[in-house]
């Protein structure tokens, strides 16, 4: 269900290492809880970001929820496909619901962040 070449926080996001970027976005998880998405307020290019900082916003028809950098970097692309279409990461969220991408400013923060297999084990425990 959870890509294996995908880095996961407990917080929901996913993250997707392409050279010296990552591409962010959330969980099939998080888009579950939150429901039918309305809108995906989304930062600019250029903005820094320190992990765990809120890098954007994903409104939904029950509720807003912040979205958090898992790592720091910069941002260098964010999906516009969202400003029209923010459903899109209702339908796909690991694929075309992707929200940005960031230049990542140490890779080894990747290190505190999970692989499906244990993200899976971690929303075993969030269930109950």
């Amino acid at each position: 269900m959870y890509p294996e070449n995908l880095y996961y926080s407990q917080d929901h996001e996913w993250l997707k290492v392409e050279g010296e970027e990552v591409v962010l976005g959330i969980t099939d998880f998080a888009q579950k809880q939150l429901g039918d998405i309305i809108y995906v307020d989304l930062p600019a290019a250029g903005k820094s970001v320190e992990a765990h900082q809120t890098i954007a916003t994903v409104e939904s028809v029950k509720s807003v929820s912040d979205v958090y950098s898992p790592v720091a970097g910069e941002v260098v692309q964010v999906n516009q496909a969202l400003v029209q279409t923010p459903e899109i990461v209702n339908r796909d969220p690991h694929g075309q619901g992707w929200i940005l991408r960031l230049k990542i400013k140490d890779k080894s923060e990747l290190s505190k962040l999970m692989k499906a297999a244990d993200y899976e084990q971690f929303l075993e425990g969030q269930e109950h």
